[in-house]
């Protein structure tokens, strides 16, 4: 039986013999009743937390610049009005993206819905369309003059849609493309989830519904929360969609006050607004989140997953999948086939695409590597070794991805002209920023992998001889190995299409798909675009592909054993 309340567990009270100095000189609010985390975990993982740390230095410096100007700054309500219109966007995306990948998870999972798989499928692909590709995909064919009028303009006469700029536009484009984020944790979190509490629940006579919202929701919390908080954080540093949409938020008035004056100190100042911004959504994701466990409490046997029947809400279910599909992957990609055929008939050609898929697999892989690894100490110190330092270690990995990349680009510029010469505009240099602005996407998928595996086990191996960290190599790292991957496939997809930390530290002559992107629609050559972006999206698809099917199992597979212990 899992322990419940407040009194500490067997693995809590296991002597801390036997390990060595390891955990010698570690804080000692970590060994008051607690196991010591090994010192090959907590370094490393402290190593990572600086690391993330840096830009956030770099910007305190530059603000501290400023003087009295930056309360200036601050207080005119300009800035009160970019602050609303960052956390109204933010807040309502979050929870748009939740409407529609709760549902779309639950029905690819548990229901009978005809093709699930290929629903589950394709509800992840919006990931491998850059957000400033959509953007221009939405302008293109629901603008005022977009190619949806034109095809209306004939037999209804209708000469202009109404404006799709600024809220309701970069509302529209942000959840599309980011409510995969939400859909890739919830899914996972239910193929994990024992059907023993469900079945236990119509058993007192509950329905379907009342089974849902009493049984299901509450064990998805977690996975919502982190889904929602990596939705929300991508919203506040999004740079190309707000742009594009005119639309003001911190990150277009942070670029506007670095173009806009010599003096960077500003802006810093204004990015600095922003991290607080993302640490009180990491505080309100922890306590949604709460403290809560979720794994299984015995070893019991597998049972199979049993399908709802939806019977008459089939139709409606798929008219559903088939309408959330058609606006976020079949409109972006027909209006890019269209410049694609124009293109084509205007000559137009494809000069560097190799090499600039050549580099952007490169940097896309080691910076999916390198956050793999460097977000495994923060995960497992955050789940195995669970505490008020190791929680606060695991949300600072959080507020890299808050920054926007145009900041942590010119952060790792000023460090690498200033005191890492040697390592300026290499490709070393950029991995690290890369692994700086999307750690948290590796963090997030890991520890929620982590969250369904027993601690038993580990103690079963502890028992067997083995240390600490050996049980965590040889019994916890096997089993949290979809959550890996996902994280890392998840790093893969955003690297591909990251612009800004790309064009600033990129080595001389390193052109990418996505700077391709950029600097064909910079000139008005939509035509030109269409090739890398297509190209960009088909290398992307194959992870996310591979990262669907193997995030979890459909219920055609047995699920695992016994039932989920929850301890507040």
């Amino acid at each position: 039986m899992a322990t419940t309340g407040s009194q500490p567990s067997p693995t809590d009270l296991l002597p801390l013999s036997g390990r060595g100095t390891l955990g010698v000189g570690f804080p000692a609010r970590w060994r008051r009743g607690r196991r010591l985390p090994p010192f090959v975990i907590w370094a490393p993982a402290l190593i990572v937390v600086l690391l993330m740390a840096m830009p956030l230095v770099y910007l305190v410096l530059r603000a501290s610049e400023a003087g009295s100007d930056v309360w200036r700054l601050v207080f005119r309500e300009r800035t009160a009005t970019v602050f609303r219109n960052t956390a109204w966007l933010a807040a309502t995306v979050a929870t748009a993206s939740a409407i529609i990948a709760v549902p779309l998870a639950w029905l690819t999972t548990r229901t009978d819905l005809p093709l699930r798989r290929f629903w589950a499928t394709v509800a992840t692909l919006p990931l491998v369309i850059p957000s400033y590709v959509g953007a221009l995909t939405i302008i293109a064919a629901l603008g005022p003059r977009g190619l949806v009028q034109e095809s209306l303009a004939g037999p209804l006469g209708i000469e202009r849609l109404p404006s799709i700029y600024g809220f309701p536009g970069a509302w529209l484009t942000l959840t599309l493309f980011t409510f995969p984020y939400v859909f890739l944790s919830v899914r996972t979190a239910l193929v994990g989830l024992d059907p023993a509490l469900e079945e236990a629940s119509r058993c007192l006579g509950r329905g379907s519904w009342r089974t849902f919202f009493g049984c299901v929701l509450p064990q998805l919390r977690p996975a919502i929360a982190t889904g929602a908080l990596l939705s929300a954080l991508y919203t506040i540093s999004d740079f190309g969609v707000v742009t594009l949409l005119r639309y003001d938020v911190f990150t277009r008035a942070v670029y506007v006050q670095y173009r806009s004056s010599f003096d960077r100190s500003l802006a810093a100042a204004l990015a600095l607004l922003l991290v607080l911004f993302a640490i009180v959504l990491l505080l309100a994701e922890a306590a949604i989140r709460g403290r809560s466990v979720y794994h299984r409490s015995g070893a019991g046997t597998a049972r199979r997953q049993r399908a709802i029947h939806l019977g008459r809400w089939r139709w409606p279910a798929l008219a559903f999948c088939g309408a959330v599909l058609a606006l976020s992957l079949l409109l972006p990609l027909a209006v890019l086939l269209y410049w694609l055929a124009r293109g084509l008939s205007g000559g137009a050609g494809a000069d560097r695409l190799w090499s600039s898929i050549s580099h952007s697999i490169t940097a896309g892989g080691l910076a999916a590597l390198a956050a793999a690894i460097a977000a495994l100490p923060v995960a497992v110190l955050a789940v195995r070794f669970r505490g008020r330092l190791s929680a606060a270690m695991e949300r600072a990995t959080y507020l890299g991805y808050a920054l926007p990349g145009i900041v942590i680009a010119l952060a790792f510029v000023f460090v690498g002209a200033n005191y890492l010469t040697p390592l300026y505009q290499t490709l070393g240099l950029l991995i690290v920023a890369y692994v700086v602005r999307f750690l948290p996407q590796a963090v997030g998928a890991e520890r929620l992998s982590l969250l369904q595996v027993s601690p038993r086990l580990e103690e079963a191996a502890r028992t067997l001889g083995r240390s600490s960290l050996g049980a965590i190599v040889a019994v916890t790292l096997p089993l949290a190995r979809p959550g890996m991957l996902a994280g890392a496939a998840l790093v893969f997809l955003t690297v591909m299409k990251e612009l800004p930390i790309t064009l600033l530290l990129s080595p001389i002559g390193f052109d990418t798909l996505a700077t391709d992107i950029w600097s064909a629609t910079g000139s008005g050559s939509f035509a030109e675009a269409a090739v890398p972006a297509l190209t960009l999206i088909a290398i992307s698809a194959l992870p996310t592909v591979l990262a669907s099917v193997r995030g979890g199992r459909s219920i055609d597979r047995p699920a695992l054993p016994s039932a989920p212990a929850m301890r507040q």
